[in-house]
C-alpha cells in the first residue's frame, strides 16, 4: 500500500481554516459592530441599517465611570503581576536549584489548581474569605479582588519561570562566582537576566487576562469592583447592544496590542544585552 505524503502547505490547510472562522472572521465582525450603529427606516422598524460612525467611541470616552474602569482594570492587573513574581520567582528559583527527590511532585501541587474549573476555584475562595471575614467588609472589595486574581494566576506564573530556571546554565552562575561576584550580585546580574524571556511569558500570562477576568472581581468584590471585561458582557448580555460592547473590545484589543509590543520591546533589548554580554 502506497504512503500518503503531503507537503507543508496541505498540512497548514486545517490550521489556515480555523484560523479564518474562529480568529479572523470574528475579529472582522468586532471591527464592522464598533465603527457601525444601527439606525431604522422612519417607515418601518422592521427593517435595520447600519451607518458608518465614530458614536459607540465617543460615547465610550465621554463616561467618566468607562475611564475610570480602565484604569481599575490596568491597576488591577498590574497589582496582581507584580504579587505573582514576587511569590512564584522565588518559588521557581528554590525548585530549579533544589536537588529534592520530589520537587516535580511540589511544583505539580503548585499547578494543580490549574486543573480544577476557574468559577469553582473564584468561589472556593469566597467562601473562604467570608470565613475569615475579610468578604464581610465592603472596603476590602479590591483587596479581595486581588487576592482572588494571585490565587487564580500563580499557576501560571510558576510554570515559565520554572521552565526557564532549570534549564538555566550552572556554568555560568560558577563563572560569575568565580570572577568575585557574590550571591547577590549573581543573582541580579546573572539569573535574572537569563531568566527574563521566563519573566516575560509570565508577565503576558497573568497581566492580559486579569484585565478581562470580571468573574473573579464580581464574585470576590462584591459587586464594587468594576473592570472592563464587566462592561463588555453588560453590554452584550445586558443592554443587548453589540455596537457599543464591540467598540469596548476593539478599546481593550488595542491596549492589549500596546502592552505586548511594550513587553516584547523589553524581552528583545535583554536578549540583545545578553548577547553582547553579561557584566
Amino acid at each position: 500500500m502506497k504512503a500518503l505524503k503531503f507537503s507543508r502547505k496541505q498540512l497548514g490547510i486545517p490550521y489556515g481554516v480555523f484560523m479564518l472562522f474562529f480568529v479572523v472572521l470574528p475579529l472582522l465582525l468586532i471591527v464592522l459592530y464598533a465603527f457601525t450603529v444601527e439606525t431604522h427606516e422612519p417607515t418601518t422598524n422592521d427593517i435595520a441599517y447600519f451607518s458608518f460612525s465614530f458614536e459607540n467611541f465617543v460615547y465610550f470616552f465621554g463616561s467618566s465611570a468607562n475611564i475610570r474602569a480602565i484604569y481599575v482594570s490596568f491597576g488591577l492587573a498590574i497589582i496582581t503581576t507584580v504579587i505573582c513574581l514576587l511569590v512564584a520567582y522565588p518559588v521557581a528559583y528554590i525548585l530549579a536549584r533544589s536537588k529534592m527527590k520530589w520537587k516535580n511532585v511540589v511544583l505539580m501541587l503548585f499547578i494543580l489548581p490549574m486543573w480544577i474549573n476557574f468559577v469553582l476555584r473564584t468561589a472556593a475562595m469566597k467562601e473562604l474569605l467570608f470565613k475569615i471575614g475579610l468578604y464581610k467588609s465592603s472596603k476590602l472589595s479590591m483587596v479581595n479582588t486581588v487576592i482572588g486574581m494571585v490565587y487564580d494566576y500563580l499557576p501560571f506564573t510558576i510554570l515559565p519561570l520554572y521552565t526557564v530556571l532549570i534549564k538555566l546554565d550552572k556554568n555560568l552562575i560558577e563563572a560569575s562566582q568565580d570572577l568575585g561576584a557574590n550571591s547577590v550580585q549573581t543573582f541580579f546580574k546573572v539569573v535574572i537576566p537569563l531568566s527574563a524571556p521566563g519573566i516575560v511569558s509570565a508577565i503576558t500570562m497573568v497581566l492580559l487576562p486579569t484585565t478581562t477576568s470580571y468573574v473573579v472581581s464580581d464574585t470576590l468584590g462584591n459587586g464594587n469592583v468594576t473592570i472592563i471585561g464587566k462592561l463588555i458582557e453588560d453590554q452584550f448580555s445586558t443592554m443587548f447592544d453589540w455596537h457599543a460592547g464591540s467598540a469596548i473590545a476593539m478599546i481593550l484589543l488595542v491596549l492589549i496590542f500596546i502592552t505586548m509590543l511594550i513587553t516584547r520591546k523589553f524581552s528583545d533589548e535583554e536578549v540583545n544585552t545578553r548577547g553582547g554580554g553579561l557584566w
